[in-house]
């Protein structure tokens, strides 16, 4: 579960500089969920292609595809289900005005 925190982190570093870059300027030039997220991708595919571009460590028979998949696509996938869920939220609640 560490790299599923590494990847909040990485989100959350995003989000606030999206934040901060629209308080700076006085408008709103990024969603601050997607810059989040494009953030998390970014480093989703350098992590991964360090992953696959490496040998794993001896004394390890995990496989290059498990790896992939533990530490770089299911961090990706719940923070992406999250914010999916709560921008319907967000939807849900605005309609109901």
């Amino acid at each position: 579960m560490g790299a599923l925190a590494f990847y909040t982190f990485i989100y959350f570093v995003g989000h606030f500089a999206a934040l901060g870059l629209n308080i700076i300027t006085n408008k709103k030039l990024l969603k601050h969920r997607w810059a989040g997220l494009a953030g998390v991708i970014i480093v989703a595919i350098m992590h991964g292609y360090k992953i696959i571009s490496t040998t794993p460590p001896s004394g390890h028979d995990d496989d290059t595809l498990y790896a992939l998949s533990y530490f770089v696509i299911f961090p990706v996938v719940v923070i992406g289900a999250v914010l999916f869920y709560l921008s319907e939220k967000d939807k849900k609640d605005d309609g109901s005005k």
